[in-house]
């Protein structure tokens, strides 16, 4: 099994290194200097050229207001490069793996999301990777699309990095208490992409660890977890101003994937435990 991997200096490329390094897979990871997914003649020609059986997108846009007046840059990676890679996928007969997100909500659903209900998405980050979701949809029958939420693992890339480096730069801390959605390992993502490998499975998934919470929780049992001493202020949303639109609850369940690998997933509390008390994060 070839795998070519997009993105390779993200949090979650990094993640799937780790585990192809240790099982001996063979893989060819590429950063966005490397190449960039935005240009269809680089992506065509790389990809067949490698032959892959597998391509798993890692590369995106995840500046979530900065798409507000940038839009051209977020489509470029998120819609526009994301057909690239299903054009390419096409052409080489490979599965195409590509990681979408809970923003595609619009958060006035009461209860979970899950893959049946209908997108609504609020911003133009959400917009361009909504496109990216068609776009696949539209030239492929054989692809495995995640939307994952509230993605931390090791590096800077996350929300559990800046929570760390307000702490220690900031008097006390100020965290929305209203908006909910689902903490999610990188661990918890490429052990289920991995499973859903090895069982065939294609199709639109959501993929989480279990449970859900607020922002403002979040950073509370973290801090506690890691013993940090710092007052956190519950604000609102509206407090911070914004650019972008975000979905005050787009919590999602993960029930399919977890029915169709016959597993359950970590609640999001248990795994970051685990993971601070090991020291992964």
């Amino acid at each position: 099994m070839k795998i070519f991997l997009t993105g390779s200096k993200g949090q979650l490329a990094n993640e799937f290194i780790k585990r192809f390094n240790e099982k001996n897979i063979d893989f060819l990871a590429l950063s966005k200097e490397e190449l960039d997914i935005s240009n269809f003649e680089n992506v065509i020609k790389t990809i067949k050229e490698y032959k892959p059986d597998i391509i798993i997108n890692c590369a995106a846009y995840n500046l979530v207001d900065k798409a507000e007046e940038e839009f051209e840059k977020a489509y470029a990676v998120n819609g526009a490069g994301v057909y690239n890679l299903a054009v390419a996928s096409l052409e080489t007969k490979s599965l195409l793996i590509h990681y979408s997100t809970d923003y595609v909500f619009d958060g006035k659903k009461e209860g979970l999301y899950t893959e049946e209900d209908i997108p609504n998405p609020l911003s133009r980050y959400a917009i361009s990777k909504y496109i990216g979701e068609k776009n696949i949809q539209n030239i492929l029958e054989r692809y495995i699309i995640f939307r994952v939420s509230w993605v931390y693992g090791e590096g800077k890339q996350n929300f559990l990095y800046k929570l760390n480096y307000w702490a220690e730069s900031q008097e006390y801390l100020k965290i929305a208490c209203d908006e909910f959605s689902v903490p999610t390992s990188t661990r918890t993502i490429v052990d289920i992409t991995l499973k859903s490998i090895q069982k065939g499975l294609t199709g639109l998934y959501h993929l989480t660890n279990s449970g859900y919470t607020s922002r403002f929780e979040w950073a509370r049992e973290y801090l506690k977890l890691k013993k940090i001493d710092k007052f956190i202020y519950p604000a609102y949303q509206q407090d911070f101003n914004l650019p972008a639109k975000r979905p005050r609850f787009s919590a999602m369940s993960n029930d399919k994937i977890c029915k169709e690998l016959g597993i359950q997933i970590k609640e999001w509390n248990e795994e970051l435990k685990e993971l601070i008390d090991t020291g992964e994060i």
